[in-house]
């Protein structure tokens, strides 16, 4: 999930690689969809909620990724829960048997965890979550799947092979089990960009509209969109969106409107705000603009957006911060509003928990999760306490 060289020894590839290795406001705008949404009144014109007072709060659910395959690396899929007002996680064990749970998914229903084996013969492994059974493997058909999502529906699990550089789908039965995949798809045009020797599959989410599934591919330097058949969770390509060659895009994630999303581009350490048609799927990318990191290497790698669509939020790995923005005109626009320290060493995936109080940050690096209070007004992140320890963590998934 970073930049460096290919190859592999024993299950350690490129992207575990990278991991291991010890600015100025900008607005960017592009074009507006044929039809926009409705306006909806202006963040900043709305009244103050009411904060009501809080009784203490049952402690919930928290799943940590890691690799297990490397040296200080876990044993499982990490066990914790938290706070869900002062964030303090505790620790309550490993689940085992589950190999290279380098990402993890849960179900719509909150019923079955789904995890990637990021390792050179791929695979995905579900795990129903009353019992922690472990509900069986699939293989993706690629090599190193570092990405999975769950399609609203709960019908179809999607995932990314980093290093084949290719997109699976598997079905979800009515226990949460998979089925064997119903569609694989390697990208094999356009060519790879500058540095790169193939194709790097790295995302594959559902679109807000549901209508389409929208793949990040690093290596080619596109984000490819697929129509999923509803009923044989088979993938048609309806279009194409390129990044400026050599930028390596990562991560998508959508504004609630539907019409917007916002790219993290890893190798150019640029990010940028993209306009999007429901009706075809076509994405259209716009121009590069400011990570926050100040004069350092770094890997732009997740960027979370806040469910009001106020406010998005971006991880430096390398200059080790969180860049917040402000999201304007819609969606159309990203505003870098400032960084904080991440209190850890390269934030390699962050997200919310369900009620949006809470930021998570996993630090492959430190084998740390920081844990952020977010302020719904100004969208400040503050640290909520000491970071847990955990090994090589690479994945935090709170529920």
């Amino acid at each position: 999930m970073g930049s460096g060289t290919e190859g592999t020894r024993g299950g350690w590839n490129r992207r575990r690689f990278v991991g291991a290795l010890a600015g100025a406001a900008a607005v960017v705008a592009v074009p507006a969809p044929a039809a926009p949404p409705a306006e909806r009144p202006d963040h900043a014109a709305r009244p103050a909620a009411r904060t009501p007072a809080r009784t203490p709060a049952a402690r919930r659910p928290l799943y940590l990724g890691t690799y297990t395959s490397v040296e200080g690396g876990g044993a499982g899929i990490g066990l914790a829960d938290y706070d869900p007002v002062t964030g303090r996680i505790t620790d309550t064990g490993t689940l085992t048997g589950v190999a290279d749970p380098s990402y993890l998914a849960v179900h719509p229903n909150g019923r079955t965890l789904y995890a990637v084996n990021e390792r050179a013969e791929g695979s995905v492994t579900a795990v129903r979550l009353a019992d922690r059974k472990l509900l069986g493997s699939r293989s993706t058909g690629g090599a190193g799947p570092c990405h999975l999502s769950v399609h609203p529906t709960g019908r179809w699990l999607l995932s990314a092979d980093y290093t084949s550089g290719s997109v699976a789908v598997h079905p979800i039965d009515a226990t949460g089990a998979l089925g064997e995949r119903t569609d694989l798809v390697t990208h094999s045009s356009p060519a790879p960009g500058p540095g790169q020797q193939g194709p790097h599959a790295h995302q594959f989410i559902t679109s807000p509209d549901g209508g389409h599934v929208l793949a990040v591919d690093l290596g080619t330097d596109t984000v490819y969109s697929y129509r999923l058949d509803p009923a044989r969770g088979t993938l048609t390509e309806v279009a194409q969106a390129h990044t400026k060659p050599g930028a390596g895009p990562r991560h998508l994630t959508f504004h609630p409107g539907g019409r917007y999303a916002y790219l993290a581009d890893e190798v150019g350490n640029t990010v940028a705000v993209c306009g999007y048609e429901p009706a075809g799927g076509r994405l259209t990318i716009g121009e590069p603009q400011a990570t926050g990191a100040a004069g350092t290497t770094n890997y732009p790698a997740q960027f979370l957006v806040t469910a009001d669509g106020a406010f998005a939020y971006l991880a430096n790995r390398g200059d080790n911060t969180l860049a917040r923005y402000a999201i304007e005109a819609d969606g159309a626009r990203l505003r870098l509003l400032d960084t904080v320290p991440v209190h850890g060493d390269f934030p390699r995936q962050i997200a919310f928990s369900p009620d949006g109080r809470l930021l998570f940050a996993a630090n492959q690096r430190s084998g740390t999760v920081s844990v952020f209070t977010v302020d719904p007004p100004s969208g400040e992140l503050r640290l909520a306490g000491e970071p847990f320890a955990s090994p090589v963590a690479v994945c935090a998934l709170p529920l």
